[in-house]
């Protein structure tokens, strides 16, 4: 409930702020996208913000609204988000409702029609994607579950490969003029994933069947693509921290599985993870949900690697 409060208060300290800063910062005219400079690109991620980058080049400043340590589900809002979201030209999303707790409140008070749903401005990255993971229950019981399935694909390079294609897309139509430079840095990008995808491949050729838990449901793109076994979460539902009955639970149901590996994204504690480990001798391993989860992981590239390298390291497999 707290959480809940906080984000309130959060909203109510950004709608004072608008109403401070008078009509005009919503009411002004805006002029033609990317007249007089760059296109002015606003993402919810910084996995989103780097393909932005590639991908528009000299054309766009980018800007993350989350970094890479938090929890997209529930990124602290900022005041200073609102201006940002009001003068933005693009507004990238995941979708699936990854941010549905923090973004559609900003938006509706940053008072940019361009970057609403079904304008130019707005490019949803989920909508070429076949989702995992969609509930078959949307009861309270369930957790914090995402209607339209596990938002996470961020994490699947083949995936990064639609994201990439659905923004050069999206850049394409509401900036036309750019169409040729957009079309074509996507194209080196795939190549670029491509090349990459196969070395990580290779990298992870020794973890494919093994088994692990993470702390939440966030991990699923990535194990398929990788090989690896999802067993469980410590979280008994999303969202929803773990009873010592379901610690105990998952400490047998490990055993029983052999599992090996425990999963720990950098915005849960880690005391939980590592009681588990002691007590299944499972070795846990930093996992990265997002670029600039760990200092030196600025980069798409970097960030699958670093996840690579920390569960190899983890299970001692050089």
């Amino acid at each position: 409930m707290s959480r809940l409060t906080n984000l309130m208060n959060d909203l109510l300290k950004i709608v004072l702020l608008v109403f401070l800063l008078g009509c005009s910062l919503g009411m002004a005219e805006r002029p033609p996208v990317g007249q007089g400079g760059k296109i002015q690109v606003v993402t919810s991620i910084p996995d989103l913000a780097d393909f932005t980058a590639r991908i528009g080049g000299d054309l766009v400043s980018v800007e993350s609204l989350a970094k890479g340590i938090e929890d997209p589900h529930g990124v602290p809002i900022k005041p200073s988000f609102v201006p940002k979201l009001n003068r933005a030209d693009i507004l990238v999303v995941l979708g699936l409702d990854a941010e549905h707790s923090w973004l559609p409140a900003l938006v509706d008070v940053a008072r940019n029609p361009t970057i609403l749903p079904g304008n130019e401005g707005l490019i949803n990255c989920a909508q070429n994607i076949n989702p995992k993971q969609i509930p078959k229950s949307l009861l309270r019981r369930e957790g914090d579950v995402h209607p339209l399935g596990n938002p996470h694909f961020n994490l699947d390079p083949v995936y990064a490969k639609v994201i990439a294609q659905t923004i050069a897309d999206g850049l394409s139509r509401a900036f036309p003029i750019g169409k040729a430079q957009f079309q074509a840095n996507v194209q080196k990008f795939h190549a670029h994933l491509d090349k990459k995808l196969t070395e990580w491949k290779k990298l992870a050729a020794p973890l494919r069947g093994i088994k692990f838990v993470s702390y939440h449901q966030d991990t699923i793109y990535f194990a398929e693509q990788f090989g690896l076994q999802e067993v469980a979460q410590i979280e008994i539902k999303p969202g929803i921290e773990p009873t010592q009955a379901h610690l105990v639970w998952l400490v047998e149901r490990m055993k029983e599985q052999q599992v090996s590996l425990i999963l720990r994204e950098p915005h849960y504690p880690e005391r939980l993870p590592n009681w588990v480990a002691e007590h299944t001798g499972a070795k846990v391993a930093k996992f990265l949900i997002m670029v600039g989860g760990n200092p030196g992981v600025d980069t798409y590239e970097q960030l699958i690697e670093f996840n690579l390298h920390s569960i190899l390291n983890a299970l001692n497999i050089p």
